[in-house]
């Protein structure tokens, strides 16, 4: 791979799940538009979430990354914001105490407007279109018209994503993170739940410590981390056209950073060696995450990891497996001991959602929540086992009361599917049952840290 690198280099390279325009001027022309428009977000912002990742390479840190599936146009409103901000907020909360160590939040929001696809084009009753790619590509409803990529969604894309930003700016950075509000926190649906319940105790129990820190003169006055918290944003690293209309030089340091997001990700469908995204990927100094599925293997890892992070900066570069429940034991331990082996520096996260994704007899796409409890507990096994440091989990979730995982403390079976699945593309957690979730993962990192404190 040639060490030249600019923001359009990608184009001499293979590129996979890019959309075919039919208007080459008008796409040209959306991305001079882009191109010329503000930041989403700013380099600072990207270099401290790379201190805060280099943290958890260290093992002293927890990666929490969630959100949708795909963000939508017509879905797009305040309440739903919150309401997913809340649900991580409260499983970050979960993580802290009961794991005791900071939690990086990353959300699946402001800009996660595309998506792969396994095929091409979509046959309905002998009719032949080009498949749904995300709202910033063309539309969900099976017409011509609306399957028809249009560049132009890539502005409509671009505004969203920069007031989705605002919002969470201001609830993170305006009181609504704050420590004292944990209880406010509990939705509706969620309260009367186990998970409700388990989490109230425990907001209890923080409510306590704040009083107890306040007598000791520790205030939201003199310590601002009671009242606000850092949110960082990311996306799959997919429509590379606006990725390259969005990266820009940063004057402190001369290094190119794509500010439409904090943290971009490479699917596992793009990691060719020699592909366009990872040729995109390498030259911006925004952290990196690429997806590891059961095709992975060690070498390939190696030496994705030498062009992505040549410096072994760590924090750079986020290894996020998706391997599926019954593959993971198989697929993971190899790419570990090789990484362990020579001394690479990688966070270590697990999805659990996308290897453990089956097809109901009712003909709707499901998750089964005890297969992605069984991933996650069998990726903190592997590290235990290898001596490793189990980083973080990358989950697609929701603040609402959707029916789309099957399982949980609800029981959702799937004749209940129907009941309310609004996923525009892959199923989501609801907020029990990423409640549930971030519960079993706080003991999972307690038993970690007392299996170091039993080494030493």
């Amino acid at each position: 791979m040639s060490l030249e690198w600019s923001p359009g280099s990608w184009r001499g390279k293979p590129a996979q799940q890019m959309p075919d325009y039919d208007d080459p001027e008008l796409l040209a022309e959306v991305e001079r538009q882009l191109a010329t428009w503000p930041p989403l977000v700013f380099a600072g912002e990207c270099r401290s979430l790379q201190a805060k990742l280099a943290e958890v390479c260290a093992g002293r840190a927890f990666v929490l990354q969630g959100g949708d599936c795909a963000e939508a146009f017509a879905d797009f409103r305040a309440d739903k914001i919150r309401d997913t901000l809340r649900v991580l907020l409260q499983m970050a909360v979960v993580l802290t105490y009961g794991a005791g160590m900071p939690v990086v939040k990353v959300g699946r929001m402001a800009g996660q407007f595309a998506k792969p696809r396994s095929s091409p084009t979509e046959v309905r009753d002998g009719v032949e279109l080009p498949a749904y790619r995300g709202d910033i590509v063309n539309g969900l409803e099976f017409d011509p018209e609306s399957r028809r990529p249009d560049p132009r969604r890539q502005l409509q894309a671009y505004a969203q994503a920069a007031a989705t930003l605002n919002l969470l700016r201001a609830f993170t950075e305006g009181g609504y993170a704050s420590l004292t509000r944990v209880h406010q926190w509990n939705l509706g649906f969620v309260e009367k739940s186990p998970q409700g319940e388990r989490y109230r105790d425990l907001a209890d129990r923080i409510s306590d410590a704040l009083t107890f820190m306040q007598a000791c003169g520790i205030t939201d006055l003199n310590t601002p981390q009671i009242t606000r918290t850092s949110f960082y944003t990311s996306h799959e690293c997919l429509l590379l056209g606006f990725e390259q209309a969005m990266t820009r030089v940063d004057s402190t340091t001369g290094l190119w950073y794509d500010t439409s997001a904090h943290l971009l990700w490479i699917g596992d469908r793009t990691r060719q060696l020699d592909g366009a995204h990872v040729e995109f990927c390498r030259g911006i100094a925004n952290p990196i995450g690429v997806k590891a599925g059961p095709s992975m293997r060690p070498d390939e890892l190696l030496r994705l990891i030498d062009i992505l992070n040549p410096k072994n900066l760590p924090g750079r570069l986020m290894v996020i497996s998706r391997m599926g429940a019954d593959k993971v034991e198989r697929h993971l331990p190899p790419l570990v001991r090789a990484v362990q082996r020579e001394g690479r520096a990688v966070v270590w996260s697990c999805d659990p959602m996308h290897g453990n994704t089956i097809r109901a007899a009712s003909g709707y796409k499901t998750r089964p929540f005890d297969r992605i409890l069984e991933e996650v507990r069998r990726f903190f096994a592997i590290h235990r086992a290898e001596g490793t440091h189990a980083g973080g989990i990358h989950i697609e979730m929701t603040g609402e009361d959707v029916t789309e995982c099957t399982g949980g403390a609800q029981a959702i079976t799937e004749a209940r599917l129907c009941d309310r699945y609004h996923t525009h593309c892959d199923p989501r957690l609801n907020a029990q049952q990423s409640l549930e979730l971030a519960f079993l993962v706080a003991e999972a990192l307690k038993e970690e840290r007392a299996g170091l404190r039993a080494a030493c």
